[in-house]
């Protein structure tokens, strides 16, 4: 990068004269970029790592193009499809026609070990109550107490601040859930979702995402996720939306400090070069975020660094046959989350390659490669009977150790808005306020609420079709 100040936005043809720099290229800070410059702003995207995804991307391992982790989607999320479509990507990570979740029990007999979670073509919530009425993995009591707790959690009202003090857990129990009901049904969810256990969830968390995603519409949880490598959407797709909004993009740039010059306008540093712009969108972690916040942009910038982290472990197998005939599917009585096939969008050519999801990893996540290896692999063998006489030709790990923000009860008020007490600088992430857990979908509202408060203040009208997934929602 050359020493040269922020060029005057006047001399590009079809921007409004308003500058702007995004601080972050994950999916919150491209989302940005690309509402800004939709609007007419001219923006620089600046993101430190050689490549663009946040922590959604990939990367070469031999003949596999391998995601560092398994992200999916549902129909509920509007704002992560909104994106997909702004970027062309739709087509390559496409939804389920109907939710239909494969569940393998290990504590039951073979032959008797696989029930489904799926729904039917009718209203909510009578359509799931066919595939609760048959699952296999409760009992018919624990079923009706399960329907029960349903109804009461679509009643909470999630404006209420008394929910994100309290913890799920303690609510399933005081309405009826059993500890397998919990580990069945409610964590089987959650834990993917929220990336905790139910007794360390925030009930206002635990809440939005049963009631989006089970209990408002009853396509809402159908399951979509990536058929490519994740970096063909979150890199490349979105470098060629950025590029054709006339997003500056810088990779390998990372910002050292910002600051307000005094004269409106913001100025930021990055080796070589200072930027100089009418509104600064900062979309990295919280405690890089604290790092770079000016004094008094936040009344309280400390509780940044009091929002926790989670990890996420996912364990790799590439096996010298087929050893799996769907494309994914949640296990019980195993230390084993969830299983997806990535054979094909790895690019592996013979042999099947299965990806292990496993959140709330606390347990996993330091532990060494070969202690993995003799934990995961005989219950592969033990879920899968392709497995047994299978060669594993690859095992390998990757570690996401701040992969999400905790969602603990009480992080709802250490969660920043968009909008500081700094005039022109806003925030972004999947940790700020959307009200979401830490989820792609989170990640995208962020950056569509920075972008609409930026535009705001530069009295500039903001592109209808970035809210056209809000009515949609």
């Amino acid at each position: 990068m050359n020493d040269e100040q922020f060029p005057d936005a006047s001399e590009a043809s079809g921007f409004s004269g308003r500058t702007a720099v995004v601080v972050g290229g994950g999916l919150a800070g491209v989302t940005a970029a690309l509402a800004l410059a939709d609007a007419g702003v001219r923006v620089t995207l600046l993101e430190g790592r050689p490549r663009l995804g946040g922590l959604a991307f990939s990367f070469r391992r031999g003949e596999l193009t391998v995601d560092n982790g398994q992200h999916v989607y549902l129909r509920c999320c509007t704002a992560y499809r909104w994106f997909l479509d702004r970027i062309e990507g739709s087509a390559l990570a496409p939804l389920q026609d109907r939710l239909d979740v494969p569940v393998v029990d290990l504590a039951r007999p073979e032959g008797r070990r696989l029930g489904r979670l799926r729904r039917d073509a009718l209203p909510v919530p009578l359509h799931l109550g066919r595939s609760l009425a048959t699952y296999p993995h409760l009992s018919f009591a624990e079923r009706a107490r399960v329907g029960r707790a349903a109804l009461a959690l679509k009643g909470l009202d999630l404006t209420d601040p008394d929910l994100d003090r309290q913890d799920f857990g303690s609510w399933l129990t005081a309405h009826g859930q059993s500890a397998r009901a919990v580990e069945a049904l409610w964590d089987l969810v959650g834990v993917a979702t929220l990336n905790a256990v139910a007794g360390d969830s925030s009930l206002g968390l635990a809440a939005m995402v049963f009631k989006t995603g089970l209990l408002s519409d009853p396509g809402a949880a159908d399951i979509g996720w990536a058929h490519v490598p994740l970096g063909e959407l979150h890199d490349r797709l979105a470098r060629e939306a950025l590029d054709s909004a006339g997003v500056r993009t810088e990779v390998r740039t990372r910002v050292t400090s910002l600051s307000p010059d005094g004269n409106g306008k913001w100025s930021v540093q990055v080796p070589g070069e200072t930027l100089r712009a009418d509104t600064v969108v900062l979309a990295v972690p919280q405690r890089e975020a604290y790092d770079l916040l000016p004094d008094g942009a936040l009344d309280d910038a400390g509780r940044l660094l009091e929002i926790g982290t989670a990890p996420i472990l996912n364990v790799h197998v590439v096996y010298d046959r087929k050893v799996l005939d769907k494309p994914f599917f949640a296990a019980l009585g195993t230390p084993v989350q969830w299983v997806f096939d990535r054979t094909s969008a790895s690019g592996l050519r013979e042999g099947q390659y299965l990806a292990l999801s496993q959140s709330a990893a606390q347990d996993d996540i330091d532990e060494p490669v070969a202690a993995l290896r003799g934990r995961y692999l005989p219950e592969l063998e033990r879920l899968l009977p392709g497995a047994r006489g299978a060669e594993v030709r690859d095992f390998f790990v990757t570690r996401e150790r701040t992969a999400t923000f905790a969602p603990a009860p009480g992080v709802g008020r250490l969660r920043p808005g968009a909008r500081t007490r700094a005039p022109g600088l806003y925030l972004a992430g999947a940790w700020t306020a959307t009200g979401w857990p830490a989820t792609m979908e989170s990640a995208v509202r962020s950056g569509v609420s920075a972008a609409d408060a930026a535009l705001s203040a530069l009295g500039r009208p903001r592109p209808r079709h970035l809210f056209e997934f809000e009515e949609a929602a």
